[in-house]
């Protein structure tokens, strides 16, 4: 018994205290994880260490996130690993380009080339037969043609769309420019010679700019037209 002996009783609890320690240590080395071989994902760089317990392997989920090039968060008791699009993800959610004319584009650019026309036959009519057209009757023209001009681009979808949207505001720019003309020519003088608005560069280069743009969502295919320019 320890009792009436102090030394023999602190010297008991030392080597108890120390029988203890060794034997929480002996078992935590029995239950620590053994370093195993490393783990990589494919496609990605660098490596951590595979962790084996009881026969399971793990990978701590910090290195799995830094692998991975993703991100840890925490909420409440849940740990969340967000990934990164992979190369694969990325392209896949890019729809790829569209080729040729979209049926829109066409018929809302064909619609601007024919309220050009009749834009530009007024005036002509108006000259050959002296009779003069109405400013407002032409600021009519101009807002429908504007207007239409907006519904075409709006409605470019594909690169050959938007690569001949340009033409069609060269095309109505170059109207303006004839009605604009004849505007100011008609304040000026009580009568034109219809020479003076019949088989002129300008005129001809409306007509031609129409007549190829047509002809070219009919082939379904951009092809620069140097007559809208």
């Amino acid at each position: 018994m320890l009792e009436g002996n102090p030394m023999k009783m602190i010297t008991a609890v030392i080597a108890g205290v120390l029988t203890a320690a060794l034997m929480l240590h002996m078992h935590a080395d029995a239950q620590a994880p053994k370093s195993g071989p490393t783990f990589t994902i494919a496609g990605r760089a660098g490596e951590t260490q595979l962790l084996q317990v009881n026969g399971k392997s793990y990978v701590e989920v910090e290195a799995l996130a830094r692998l991975a090039k993703g991100t840890l968060s925490f909420k409440a008791n849940a740990t969340i690993l967000t990934l990164p699009p992979s190369d694969g993800t990325e392209q896949a959610s890019k729809p790829p380009a569209k080729a040729g004319f979209s049926r829109a584009f066409t018929d809302a650019g064909i619609e601007e080339m024919g309220v050009i026309r009749e834009w530009r036959i007024a005036i002509v009519n108006a000259v050959q037969n002296n009779a003069p057209v109405s400013e407002d009757l032409l600021s009519t023209q101009h807002r429908l043609a504007d207007k239409n001009l907006a519904l075409a681009s709006a409605a470019a979808s594909t690169d050959d769309d938007r690569s001949a949207s340009p033409l069609l505001t060269a095309e109505f720019n170059n109207m303006q420019t004839l009605s604009d003309l004849y505007i100011a020519t008609r304040k000026q003088a009580a009568y034109i010679s219809p020479d003076s608005f019949s088989n002129t560069p300008l005129e001809d280069q409306i007509l031609s700019c129409a007549r190829n743009f047509v002809s070219m969502t009919e082939n379904h295919e951009f092809q620069d037209q140097p007559s809208c320019h």
